[in-house]
């Protein structure tokens, strides 16, 4: 039977969709294909089916996951009894376990389902999916003795109706509280319980939903602004001087349309960061003129402006009974989730314990999960230059709040936290140093003037050098404050490398830095090499190239078979670029006996095994290819950059390998996650550890 975990609750208001986002994100860390089940939904959007969907890119159709509505479900029970409604479900699990090597199935959500005994359908339910159980405790506004006798009853519900319960989790407990329900929890049951801090910001909702729910008109606003959490609600009535007193970090602010000074204000004051606000409604059906617009957008760009047209009473009874939702419109609010699952749940023992075993391949998926992970468990700190980029802004939100590791980001201080105010962004613990008025300045410069001495470097000279921001990175990780830098979102290759060539340089063993990408494609991970650094490199160099990035790959759990490739197979065609592959096949033999190496080969011969036995049918390499040597840039570039276009793969690169102390570089078109997936890749090679 098809392995499945069961997350179920036995009450409303517990959070519940943190933990089966928790446990979807172990799944798929560990297996290639999971599958969602549902067995009873309430009419209209599956808003978790959605973001699970849409976060985890999965295939599968709303309608494939899900047995039946809860209307169905009562009419059926009624007509025909429980066990024809179980028998129902399932067939409906059973032809999805068909389709998975996993799957999660999320329990019933005790909401007005008018099912009698709703947690006995769910044990049932379990029992018959042959499901591992975890009951979810809400411990909100409880105690910690409640909460502990909660749990303590939850599980022995569902133990005592012959479920398999691997653990307990018990959600938004107060964060005082934690540890003793934890403490008191270990005590009293045999199997593992966890327990998870309320986090105000999960349950906060979006811009995006307040004009959702009041049916609000969006005057001014871009995405990023409706996707801010409100934190807060003021209502303006007052003068100008008392309402700017009462502003709060994250408020959303409640005005009568035609108090132009309050929106103004309210704007002024966000667009100064003293404090960033969420947004503006306006109320009463007022707007204000085309004049005090244009004046708002241009004072707080991006900065919500909606409007209602109920007055402020009304309007606050909505406001205040509206909860913030986990959906695939707030992504930000799922890594806060998942940063809060894996921070207070052992993931190792709980994989374990609900019989989680590794796939046998690494599928794109998999590899961006291990980046995190492996990045989490060896903490390391990394230096972001680009402190006021944008993108760099929002992959440090998502570093954070998954707790992925130390963040410094580099530039003015005010402007870093204006535009990150702008984007609601809370940098937290993240450390921000201007190079320009650091005390390190002073230091830098004298231990770059002594490193290019020999180049002619003054202290002067080299003062006015390490204010920029890559020279003054390389120096943190040169120095030993920062494990490793990320750059070049905005800064070409040369601008992110360069220093490192000058200040870290080539490791011991290594000849040449050079570079790899990894290309996630559909079902597999490539690795490419050296598509970024070395133009033509020759026969040794190529040779080291290849080397090193097998030793990349396998650190990154892509087990190494090389193909040097070129335009012939085999001993079909000669002239220089072959002989030069040729040759440097030959040297990583001789060097590294141990790696399997094909060359030269052609791009098809290496990863199509149809064509592989047809060129050459004894090869071990041939048609299972994981790392690529281009023999040059022009090759490797464009190649790169066609699979990913046509191929719509996802390039994480490029890696730098060689150097002494990592430093990568971005492509300056990248992405989030490309940021995300870097700085994790940089954190796991500062870890130093073997594959």
């Amino acid at each position: 039977m098809t392995r499945s975990v069961y997350v179920t609750g036995i009450d409303r208001g517990d959070g519940r969709q943190v933990v089966e986002l928790g446990v979807m994100e172990l799944l798929t860390r560990h297996v290639d294909r999971v599958g969602i089940f549902r067995p009873l939904l309430h009419d209209g959007p599956d808003r978790l089916f959605d973001l699970l969907r849409s976060r985890y890119r999965l295939s599968q159709t709303p309608e494939a996951a899900s047995g039946m509505t809860y209307a169905e479900a009562t009419a059926l029970q009624a007509e025909q009894g429980t066990d024809e409604l179980v028998s129902r479900l399932v067939e409906r699990f059973l032809a999805v376990g068909r389709e998975y090597e996993y799957v999660l199935v999320l329990g019933t959500d005790y909401g007005a389902t008018n099912l009698p005994d709703e947690l006995a359908l769910n044990a049932r339910l379990a029992n018959e999916f042959g499901a591992f159980v975890v009951p979810v405790v809400g411990g909100q506004d409880q105690n910690a003795e409640t909460v502990r006798s909660e749990a303590r009853n939850a599980y022995r519900a569902y133990e005592a109706l012959g479920c398999d319960v691997v653990a307990v989790v018990v959600n938004r407990v107060a964060p005082g509280d934690r540890d003793a329900v934890v403490e008191r929890l270990a005590a009293r049951l045999p199997v593992p319980c966890y327990a998870l801090p309320e986090d105000g910001s999960l349950s906060a909702p979006t811009v995006a939903q307040i004009v959702q729910a009041l049916g609000a008109e969006v005057l001014l606003g871009d995405a990023a602004g409706l996707a801010r959490d409100i934190r807060d609600f003021v209502f303006g009535g007052a003068m100008l001087p008392t309402f700017l007193k009462a502003l709060t970090d994250g408020c959303m602010v409640v005005t009568p349309g035609d108090r132009a000074d309050l929106i103004v204000g309210a704007l002024a004051a966000h667009s100064a960061g003293a404090p960033p606000i969420a947004g503006v409604v306006l109320t009463l059906d007022e707007r204000p003129g085309p004049d005090i617009l244009a004046l708002a957008s241009r004072l707080a760009p991006g900065t919500p402006v909606v409007s209602v047209p109920g007055g402020s009473f009304p309007t606050a009874e909505q406001l205040f009974s509206i909860e913030g939702k986990l959906d695939a419109a707030s992504p930000r609010k799922a890594e806060t989730a998942l940063g809060l699952f894996e921070r207070h749940v052992d993931t190792a023992e709980l994989t374990r314990r609900i019989s989680v075993a590794r796939s046998g391949r690494v599928t794109p998926m998999m590899f961006e999960h291990e980046l995190i992970e492996r990045s989490r468990a060896g903490r390391r700190r990394v230096v972001l230059p680009e402190g006021t980029e944008e993108r760099v802004l929002r992959a440090a939100d998502v570093l954070l709040r998954r707790d992925v590791c130390d963040l410094t980001l580099l530039g003015e201080e005010s402007a870093i936290r204006k535009r990150a105010a702008e984007l609601s962004i809370d940098l937290g613990d993240a450390d921000l140093i201007d190079p320009h008025t650091s005390p390190l300045r002073e230091r830098f410069a004298e231990q770059y003037a002594r490193l290019r001495a020999h180049k002619g470097v003054s202290y002067e000279l080299a003062y006015d050098v390490v204010s920029d921001v890559s020279y003054f990175g390389t120096l943190m990780v040169q120095e030993g404050m920062a494990d490793g830098m990320v750059s070049g979102a905005v800064h070409s290759t040369a601008a992110t490398i360069r220093p490192a060539f000058e200040i870290i340089k080539t490791r011991p063993g290594a000849q040449i830095v050079s570079s790899v990408f990894f290309m996630c494609l559909a079902d597999r991970v490539l690795v490419y090499g050296d598509c970024a650094v070395n133009p033509d490199p020759d026969a040794e160099q190529l040779a080291d190239i290849a080397i090193q990035s097998a030793a990349t790959a396998a650190r990154f759990g892509v087990e190494p078979r090389i193909a040097m490739l070129s335009y012939s197979t085999g001993t079909s065609g000669s002239g220089a670029d072959v002989d030069k592959v040729r040759k440097a096949t030959e040297l990583v033999r001789e060097l590294r006996p141990d790696l399997l190496v094909e060359g030269p080969i052609q791009y098809d011969a290496a990863v199509d095994a149809a064509v592989a036995r047809t060129k050459l049918p004894e090869s071990k390499v041939a048609g299972r290819a994981t790392v690529l040597i281009f023999p040059d840039l022009n090759t490797g570039n464009n190649t790169y950059k066609a699979v990913q276009r046509s191929a719509g793969a996802v390039a994480v690169g490029p890696v730098l390998q060689g150097l002494r102390k990592p430093v990568n570089d971005l492509s300056r078109g990248a992405l989030v996650q490309d940021i995300v997936n870097t700085v994790a890749i940089t954190a796991v090679q500062a870890q130093g550890e073997q594959p």
